[in-house]
Parts: C-alpha cells; structure tokens; sequence
C-alpha cells in the first residue's frame, strides 16, 4: 500500500471511529435526542474530515523529504476514510432505539479499532492483544470522559 494511502487511511480512519463515537455518547447523555446525535455525527462527519485532512495535510507537508504527491494522497485518503467511516455510525441511530443504537456502534467502533489495530501489529510483527488492548483504552477514555462531560452540559443547561 502506498505510505501516502496508508498515513490517510489509518488517521481518517481512527479518528472517523473516535471522533463520532464520543460524540455521540456525550450528545445522548446529554439530550436524550436522536435526531441531535444523528446531527452531530453528519456535522462532525463533514467539517471534522475536512480539518482533519488539512491537517495531515499541513503535518506531512511539514515534512521535506515528503513528495507533493504524498502530502495530497495522504490528505485525499483522510478526508475520505474519515467521512466515509464516520458516517457508518449514523445507520444505529436510523433504525434502532437510542439506546440500543449507542451499544451497536460502540460495538462497531470496537470492531474497527480492534481490526486496524491488529493489522498494525501484523505490519509491525508484533503481538496484537498489546496494540488493540492500548488503543481500545485511549478510545474508553475518550468515552468515558464524553459520556460525563455530555451528563454535565445537559444538567446545567437543563
């Protein structure tokens, strides 16, 4: 795979997971609201791969030993997988209950984070159960803390 196609594809792809996946729990323990999660994962799916590509963009453009072609397939690849992955987390929330569709895409969350983190360990030839068992702690963390902060806002504001 292409390093330019790979830099995209794992970072838009991360953050396409986490981004929506504390978004959505802090918005749901803060409003109760379908339709505003459903909003903000579309909100977030579109200007926060549109940041986040820029700045891959501006990160490997940092870089001077990174081609031209790099840095835009790099940016391409973000915006994309980013996108296109963030808006899976949309489908729960269509066509389950609220709650039950929290659970399934933080099940899919998992899953995603879980296969991409073993493939970074089979590219690195190293034990997988360390990488996904580090990478599914930063992604609980990230959860965890949305779900009280999103408790906290819909308490003060009412």
């Amino acid at each position: 795979m292409n390093k330019g196609v790979r830099t995209g594809l794992f970072f838009g792809t991360t953050s396409g997971v986490i981004t929506p996946s504390g978004l959505l729990v802090g918005l749901a323990a803060g409003t109760g609201s379908a339709s505003t999660v459903i909003s903000g994962i579309l909100i977030v799916a579109i200007a926060d791969s549109l940041s986040d590509a820029l700045g891959i963009h501006l990160s490997e453009e940092s870089n001077a030993h990174n081609s031209a072609t790099h840095v835009w397939t790099a940016t391409v690849a973000t915006f994309i997988s980013k996108l296109l992955v963030a808006l899976t987390f949309v489908v729960p929330f269509l066509v389950l209950p609220l709650q039950s569709a929290i659970v399934a895409a933080l099940v899919w969350a998992v899953l995603l984070l879980s296969l991409m983190s073993w493939q970074i360990a089979r590219m690195q030839q190293t034990r997988a159960l360390p990488v996904i068992g580090e990478h599914l702690a930063v992604a609980t963390a990230v959860i965890v803390a949305s779900h009280f902060v999103g408790q906290w806002i819909g308490r003060v504001t009412g």
